[in-house]
């Protein structure tokens, strides 16, 4: 008899496609979830009122925007390497993105203390470690963005993308790592390039393979 074999998955079926279309769909679920928001500049009582009551869909917008997005921040880079060859520009993007997907494991850890307490020092500490830590994964991403730019395997709109999220999640990292309210609004320009360079870049490496 004849063995049979699983062909490779390729196409929108392939492993980037799948976490790219997965990181869009983890985020868009996460901002969704109803819960108050505590600014940079929040005292420590401020936060834990902010967070009472709303411990399980805290826990669950921590799930769905720092622990499942990890993975695609991991692979998604890694497919960029791969398919660059493993060149100057596809090993910093991939060694990048690995880094920025543990510090968003980290963060996911963090935001899980954070629901847990009702100490105002406490919270205050974990809150502000949670913003300093995204402000250096922004960095990292900000590198994924670039050398992914410069690895020459995207098309020419997603390298467009990467240069303008790098200098977006730069400067809004700048923002979160010294909790400068001003420069940290830049999130609301550079999370946006960031779901569309990951999951546009899962999608068009999957569907190369």
């Amino acid at each position: 008899m004849a063995s049979i074999t699983a062909a490779p998955r390729t196409g929108l079926l392939s492993v980037p496609a799948l976490t790219g279309a997965g990181f869009l769909v983890s985020w868009a679920a996460g901002l969704s979830v109803p819960v108050p928001p505590a600014g940079l500049e929040a005292s420590g009582s401020e936060i834990v009122s902010a967070c009472s009551g709303h411990g399980g869909a805290l826990a669950a917008q921590f799930v769905l925007t720092e622990g499942l997005p990890a993975v695609a921040l991991a692979l998604v880079p890694l497919a960029i390497g791969r398919a660059a060859r493993w060149s100057r520009a596809g090993r910093i993007a991939a060694g990048a993105g690995l880094v920025a997907a543990v510090v968003s494991l980290v963060q996911f850890a963090i935001g899980l203390g954070l629901v847990a307490t009702s100490s105002p020092g406490t919270a205050h500490a974990l809150l502000e470690a949670l913003n300093r830590a995204d402000g250096v994964k922004m960095f990292f991403l900000a590198a994924v963005g670039a050398a992914g730019a410069l690895a020459g395997v995207l098309p020419r709109w997603l390298r467009y993308t990467g240069i303008a999220l790098a200098v977006a999640i730069a400067g809004s990292g700048i923002g979160y790592a010294l909790l400068l309210s001003g420069m940290a609004t830049l999130a609301y320009v550079s999370l946006p390039l960031l779901i569309l360079f990951v999951t546009g870049s899962g999608i068009a490496l999957g569907r190369k393979a």
